[in-house]
């Protein structure tokens, strides 16, 4: 058996906030995790980046950047995840992420690295999807706005 390729994408507004929402119908269901989704045979990162946020809030996404990548090894689910992170930019600043796919996200909302940070030690709300807690795990220094802004 061989990994997957996930894309999680960081979409900022102007505040340097970005969309999240909370995983329905899927492995991770019930956790807090980016918009984003499998990597299709000959798709780039950027096209799989702009298409699954498009497909899942409903905004347009620009300015595409890699900014770094986690291994996921997700026993109790028997799948293995290479999860590529991309930052980008809302085309419009004003607009609000739609719920598209109803049936596998609950909705989605701003947040701030803090805020990610701050849920990953709450007792109450959502836990974090694997890949993202791994961001936090492995990467302790990691900041996506920063890193969006350095590359």
């Amino acid at each position: 058996m061989r990994p997957d390729i996930g894309v999680g994408v960081f979409v900022f507004n102007s505040k340097g906030q970005f969309v999240v929402g909370v995983r329905k119908g899927s492995h991770g269901a019930g956790t807090l995790a980016l918009p984003g989704g499998h990597l299709e045979f000959g798709e780039t990162f950027d096209a799989c980046a702009e298409r699954e946020v498009l497909e899942e809030t409903g905004l347009n996404v620009r300015d595409l950047r890699f900014l770094t990548a986690t291994n996921s090894v997700m026993k109790d689910v028997g799948k293995h995840y290479v999860t590529i992170y991309m930052g980008g930019v809302v085309d419009d600043d004003d607009a609000r992420p739609q719920l598209v796919e109803p049936e596998k996200c609950e909705g989605w909302r701003w947040a701030t690295w803090e805020d990610i940070k701050n849920q990953s030690q709450a007792d109450s709300g959502p836990r974090l999807f694997l890949p993202l807690l791994e961001l936090l795990r492995r990467r302790s220094s990691f900041d996506p706005k920063e890193q969006f802004d350095k590359a």
